[in-house]
């Protein structure tokens, strides 16, 4: 009697396909004893299990998105209500709360920009192009390129996407990243060639200049810009550049052409633009400063060994800096652990060394204020020489909502950026927020302000669910909806120390 295999149960091929986006086993044998046909079968493996991976990544994201509504976002209008009017904000998701992206970001400890990108991938995959999402379920098309894809696609409508996708899915994995996007963008432009032009002024809205920290003491400034503007301003550097080498200049040309980029930005000449400000803050550990340790200090939150700044000390005094022109010079003074102590000008530190301590008001006072000594190398007394009572420390607090000169130049000096984890939006565009409320009894003290970026301030005062605390040294705790707390501390400020680990148990006991 012949049987007839039955078809499998709706249960059986959700189990089938879920199984199916398990990760392959892990080889129990060692790299070491693979051979070549075995090294590349394991790549091709993790290749996969990356895929799968990614797929499962997208579809919590979707999940995430759709837990987060945006019924409780502040209407635009009112209070808190976003406006587009300064800059593009996070990228919006029909039906989503525009807290969504910070939620996403703080799950996955990666900036909002990262956390946005994944986003809109996975909505894309989702809406756009779902065969394309299907095949990075079952690890037959890598990340890489269906990620191409989602970025080339974005900006399409769904049924354009779609058709992109059915005219190319099936040669997508023998084309190159490079050569795959190029078919994507020529096939879209076949079927409407407006998206192109839509995506060119998408990119041009989002153009933006980044300021990130290199090693050694250096940094990269970049911006976006249409393809026509960056060639012809590289053009401008590169000729002035070759004349400067050409006029004896024996710095490297790469050298000269940075040079030459800061020179035109900072003395721009007759462009008719009102003139900049340059606000400079020093900060180093008091032991630092004194030429007793290794610990280096920091010039606007960039990296300077201890080398760097005892040079620049010795160069223009001992706490003697001078200004830039039109602009502040603030020394930061911290103690051994990082932990900012006080903030003052090199004017303000002159005059408090002199006056000395108020309890102590003897002695002469025509020293120098750097060293406590007279010129004779002898003590000044008690006031300038150092009797151990403070006469610089933490603004103190007060009765006002707004806080004072002092406390701004502290709050900023100690924080230097958003404090919000993983945001990099320097302090000079944050606003001083109090971490407890004002209007819940919230103190208007050091200790109770931190610098958040205009988006964060917003998210911690109008989004449901986020919890902010900070305590006394400047370490911030942030709470997501989800639960999860992610812990910022002031640059500088070091960890506490960790309790050694637990000794490993005697296999051998006696």
């Amino acid at each position: 009697m012949q049987s007839t295999a039955q078809a499998p149960s709706r249960v059986e091929a959700r189990l089938a396909d879920w199984l199916g986006t398990c990760s392959e086993p892990t080889p129990v044998l060692p790299v070491s004893a693979l051979d070549d046909a075995q090294v590349a079968a394991e790549l091709g493996r993790i290749e996969r299990n990356r895929a799968r991976e990614t797929a499962r990544e997208a579809e919590l994201i979707l999940r995430l998105a759709a837990l987060r509504p945006d019924v409780d976002d502040p209407p635009a209008g009112s209070r808190g209500g976003r406006s587009r009017t300064w800059r593009r904000t996070a990228p919006e998701f029909a039906g989503v709360s525009e807290f969504f992206p910070d939620e996403l970001a703080h799950a996955l400890n990666l900036g909002r920009g990262t956390a946005a990108f994944r986003a809109r991938r996975a909505f894309v995959w989702q809406q756009g192009l779902p065969a394309t999402f299907a095949a990075l379920r079952r690890g037959e098309l890598d990340e890489r390129r269906a990620g191409v894809l989602a970025d080339a696609l974005q900006h399409a409508a769904p049924e354009l996407a779609r058709a992109v996708e059915a005219g190319l899915l099936g040669e997508a994995r023998d084309l190159s990243p490079a050569r795959l996007r190029a078919r994507a963008l020529e096939l879209l432009a076949e079927l409407d060639a407006e998206a192109i032009g839509q995506r060119h002024e998408e990119a041009k809205a989002a153009a933006d200049v980044r300021c990130r920290e290199a090693a050694d003491g250096m940094a990269t400034l970049a911006a976006d810009m249409t393809a026509e503007e960056a060639a012809a301003c590289y053009d401008v550097i590169d000729q002035l550049a070759a004349m400067a080498k050409a006029d004896g200049d024996p710095r490297p040309i790469g050298a000269i052409r940075a040079a030459i980029m800061g020179m035109l930005i900072l003395r721009p000449a007759d462009c008719g633009l009102p003139g900049v400000t340059v606000n400079l803050a020093v900060t180093a550990a008091l032991d630092g400063l004194e030429g007793a340790s290794a610990r280096g200090g920091e010039v606007n939150g960039f990296g300077l060994t201890a080398a760097h700044l005892r040079d620049l000390l010795t160069r223009v005094g001992a706490l003697g800096l001078p200004a830039p022109e039109g602009g502040r010079l603030t020394f930061a003074l911290t103690d051994a652990d990082g932990r900012l102590l006080a903030t003052a000008t090199g004017a303000e530190l002159a005059r408090l060394a002199r006056r000395g301590c108020p309890q102590h008001p003897h002695g002469p006072t025509d020293g120098d204020p750097a060293t406590g000594r007279d010129a004779t190398g002898d003590s000044v007394g008690d006031s300038a020489a150092g009797c151990g009572c403070p006469v610089l420390g933490m603004p103190p607090a007060t009765d006002a909502y707004e806080p004072t000169a002092a406390q701004h130049r502290f709050t900023s000096t100690r924080d230097r950026r958003c404090r919000t984890p993983n945001c990099g939006q320097r302090a000079g565009w944050a606003d001083h927020d109090h971490v407890i409320p004002h209007a819940d009894g919230g103190a208007t003290t050091c200790t109770n302000l931190c610098c958040l970026c205009r988006s964060h301030h917003r998210l911690k005062t109008f989004a449901r669910g986020w919890t902010f605390r900070m305590d006394p040294d400047g370490t911030l705790h942030v709470t997501s909806p989800s639960g999860i707390t992610r812990t910022t501390r002031p640059p500088g400020l070091r960890p506490p120390p960790q309790p050694d680990p637990d000794p490993p148990p005697d296999d051998h006991p006696d």
